[in-house]
């Protein structure tokens, strides 16, 4: 492993070796309110929340529904990379109360560098406790991750593509579908990690066999890189690309906002299905009111509403009957792809570095 390497070279690159009162400034939509419950007042100042999920007005949105609580929220919004790492370098000092939105694999390598703190929410016993590990990350959302094709560009669905793999393999994709420029984002990192888990080999270069670095090289040189400021979704409206990488929630928003309809590519073996999660982080001055935002951040009412408002599918049971049902209808038509999550998170720090490395130039 050379995780130490890929860190130290993802901080670099993301800048965020500055002070700490810059950490605590950056990125960041914050709320603040009064009344309700006493959650925002436990402890002293705002909380702090790092998020790879308040983009697209859901930090604003969350933020005025915690204000109605009692607590005073302040954002720091990067990808699912970038919150892991900034949580693991700022581990002896830490800025963040609460972490939430990102996946197993990066929760899995945050516990490790022992950045969270047990906590067992009231709602626990409404979740699969074993999405997450039942100590101290808990499941709040699923969604799958998806290929997505604007629907005008193909007269029929059998000219688009079925699945990951066409875009590199048949020259009629080459140039038509976006590729990332940065691989910070969770996901990106979950598409990536999709491709990889195909080819998987013990003997390969960090346990990937020839035939699946092709493939991701394949994957880039083949593509039209993302444009720095432009949406997916305004690239494809403008004929620019045909398809590209999308969440589900993302989808919807997308679609509305661009005037536009998409299709999600459902290949035979599955797609990523991201489970997001929510944590408490270890030495948390404002520990009590952390744990008391998480209770009700976390809660059926809350998650259901956040589904209403955003198009997720929610992890806890007792929301289900209030959620947006076609959220949750469409989430469940996806198979998820069976991937060996373990090895996932154990290598995905070189396969990134990898990648950047070699393929991105």
């Amino acid at each position: 492993m050379h995780r130490r390497s890929f860190i130290r070279h993802s901080l670099i690159a993301t800048g965020i070796l500055g002070s700490t009162s810059a950490l605590a400034a950056c990125g960041g939509s914050s709320g603040s309110g009064s009344g309700g419950s006493d959650g925002g007042s436990s402890g002293s100042g705002s909380l702090v929340v790092y998020s790879n999920s308040v983009s697209d007005g859901r930090g604003e949105w969350l933020a005025e529904q915690a204000a109605a609580e009692g607590f005073e929220l302040q954002f720091v919004d990067l990808g699912g990379g970038d919150i892991q790492n900034r949580l693991i370098a700022e581990a002896a000092n830490p800025i963040a109360d609460v972490v939430f939105g990102l996946n197993n694999v990066y929760f899995e390598n945050i516990k490790a560098a022992d950045v969270l703190e047990p906590y067992t929410p009231a709602w626990s016993g409404s979740v699969d406790a074993e999405m997450g590990d039942g100590e101290t990350f808990w499941p709040i959302v699923r969604e799958p991750i998806m290929l997505v094709y604007n629907t005008a560009a193909y007269s029929t669905p059998e000219q688009a593509p079925a699945d990951w793999p066409e875009l590199w393999e048949d020259s009629t994709f080459h140039g038509r579908y976006e590729t990332p420029r940065s691989l910070g984002g969770a996901t990106t990192q979950m598409v990536l990690s999709g491709i990889l888990s195909r080819h998987l080999d013990a003997s390969g270069d960090l346990g990937v066999s020839d035939e699946g670095w092709a493939a991701v090289e394949q994957y880039f040189a083949n593509g039209s890189p993302a444009v720095e400021g432009t949406d997916l979704y305004a690239r494809m409206a403008a004929g620019e690309v045909d398809m590209g990488q999308m969440w589900l929630a993302g989808k919807a928003s997308r679609e509305e906002e661009h005037g536009i309809s998409t299709e999600a590519v459902k290949p035979e073996n599955g797609v990523p299905m991201a489970t997001q999660h929510v944590a408490l982080v270890k030495d948390s001055k404002r520990a009590e009111a952390a744990q008391e935002f998480i209770d009700w951040f976390g809660g059926a009412e809350l998650q259901a509403a956040w589904s209403n408002e955003f198009f997720t599918a929610p992890t806890n049971q007792d929301a289900l009957a209030q959620a947006d049902q076609d959220a949750v209808d469409q989430t469940d038509a996806f198979t998820a792809q069976e991937i060996d999550w373990p090895t996932v998170a154990e290598n995905l720090p070189d396969w990134v570095e990898k990648i950047e490395l070699e393929y991105l130039g």
